[in-house]
């Protein structure tokens, strides 16, 4: 999977192998601008891998749904499930061989 995004394609690792890399999504904040919330994928190490802007996760999600899900809980789960279709492959280069 890949999107063209400024002339550059940038591909996705396969969903099932997402699924057993991330071990978190976490909401914080960014570190330069306070009034900018990002959300975080941490590998099963709890090492970080990449970075999502929430806003515009949020807003990807309520064009494909036709809307956000009331509440709190079931939108974090399906952002969570968008994020893991669009973890770059860059994001696990630095991994070691080896690992699952």
């Amino acid at each position: 999977m890949s999107e063209v995004s400024g002339g550059e394609e940038t591909r996705f690792v396969p969903y099932e192998v997402a699924l057993k890399v991330v071990g978190a999504v976490m909401e914080e904040e960014h570190l330069e601008e306070p009034d900018r919330r990002i959300l975080t994928v941490y590998d099963i190490e709890d090492r970080e891998l990449c970075w999502f802007d929430a806003e515009e996760i949020m807003a990807e999600l309520a064009q494909q749904e036709g809307g956000l899900p009331k509440k709190a809980d079931e939108a974090k789960a399906q952002a969570v499930e968008l994020i893991l279709r669009q973890i770059p492959v860059w994001a696990l280069k630095g991994r070691q061989e080896g690992q699952d």
